[in-house]
């Protein structure tokens, strides 16, 4: 059976790969390789930052890999918080301080103005070839939260295709099915199995 490292230790992310994988291909997380680096994420682009983990994964270790990078961009805060997202508010993964700056950025800013995306790349790494995917949903900041499911940005962020609720609103089933990684994980496998 093929072998892949998904350059990660969240356990969400690594479930929901191997659901869509199934039993054709066996994802291996950073932990079940016995990586506990700190990897760098220094890269001004989420192509960047997902190739810089997938690549030292690969080097490191010599095992074929991929990794992802995911951001919100903001077109009236000109693409950010973009590849800052997780620290957006000035620490590391603290949803409630990054999504505080966004509405106070966006304090007064009109909803036709408040247009925003989701965007996921991931990069594969398979021997010397370098493959990327990206995933992405179109929607809008709302001015206040909204909903208490998922994570980061999603009590404010409203997609265009689901026709009313935040992602913070959403079943799991209901936003993979539309979101941005979930759209680059399709890619990512469809990738992978017709590779086989």
């Amino acid at each position: 059976m093929k072998q892949i490292v998904f350059a990660t230790n969240n356990a969400h992310k690594l479930d929901e790969i191997r659901q869509i994988v199934g039993d054709s291909i066996q994802v291996l997380s950073l932990a079940d390789i016995d990586c506990n680096d700190d990897i760098p994420e220094d890269a001004d682009t989420l192509d960047g930052n997902a190739l810089i983990k997938a690549q030292y994964i690969h080097d490191k270790y010599g095992m074929d890999c991929f990794s992802d990078d995911t951001g919100l961009e903001i077109d009236a805060l000109g693409g950010e918080p973009g590849v800052y997202s997780a620290r957006y508010g000035g620490v590391a993964h603290d949803s409630e301080r990054n999504m505080d700056k966004v509405l106070a950025k966006l304090e007064g800013v009109p909803m036709e103005q408040r247009t925003a995306r989701f965007r996921t790349v991931i990069a594969l790494i398979e021997g010397d070839t370098v493959t990327t995917f990206e995933g992405k949903v179109e929607g809008h900041i709302l001015t206040e939260r909204h909903g208490t499911e998922g994570f980061g940005y999603d009590p404010i962020f409203q997609p265009n295709e689901a026709g009313g609720p935040t992602f913070a609103e959403m079943t799991a089933q209901q936003k993979n099915a539309i979101s941005h990684r979930g759209r680059a994980t399709a890619k990512l496998v469809a990738h992978l199995l017709g590779a086989r």
